[in-house]
């Protein structure tokens, strides 16, 4: 009994002391603003992670927006769900994937298209949340500047939360976002031969 007293005593301690440490962080943690982050890596679930954290906002009663730079050749769950919701705007602005398209100046063209919709969301003090999914392709394949990005972010309204997604990033917008995510590809059913399917795929 002693020895189990002792145990408890001392992982109570640890706790206190991981408590006083987190306590510390948060009380240092004053400044409120609206952050930047940006998911990558070759793994699967950085659009859903984008999503998901869009619908944590909606249920704040916040204002969003969404822009596909790539998905354009089918209707999406997430198309499908948030599309039609009040407090979303929703655009769809890519041709599919490059191997689809196989037309570099049409997508360049589509990319233009969005971004052009992406500078009026980033300057619009109305909109709580944006999310620019899979953007960061479009500095891979040369169709965008990043300067133009890392500008309408530092111009955008003190409260707005930007998240972008993509595989890979330029390293100007790895080095300047508040938060960075990268998710591994540890496993994958597609590798596999599993087919890809509604509600997981799309």
């Amino acid at each position: 009994m002693r020895e189990n007293a002792k145990k408890t005593a001392a992982n109570e301690a640890r706790l206190l002391k991981k408590k006083a440490i987190v306590d510390g962080r948060i009380a240092a943690a004053t400044e409120e603003r609206g952050v930047t982050i940006l998911l990558t890596g070759n793994g699967k679930g950085k659009s859903s992670s984008g999503f998901g954290t869009m619908a944590r906002a909606i249920g704040h009663g916040q204002k969003c927006a969404v822009i596909q730079f790539i998905k354009g050749r089918k209707e999406t769950g997430e198309q499908l769900f948030f599309g039609s919701h009040p407090q979303v705007e929703f655009h769809v602005m890519g041709h599919g994937f490059s191997w689809e398209t196989r037309n570099p100046e049409l997508e360049k063209q589509a990319a233009e298209q969005a971004w052009e919709l992406a500078k009026g969301l980033l300057s619009n003090p109305e909109v709580h949340f944006i999310l620019l999914d899979e953007i960061t392709y479009m500095y891979k394949y040369g169709h965008l500047e990043v300067d133009d990005l890392l500008a309408a972010l530092a111009a955008r309204p003190a409260h707005q939360n930007v998240m972008m997604t993509g595989r890979t990033a330029p390293r100007l917008l790895l080095d300047s976002v508040d938060t960075h995510s990268k998710v591994e590809n540890e496993r994958h059913a597609f590798a596999n031969g599993v087919k890809a399917q509604v509600g997981i795929e799309w």
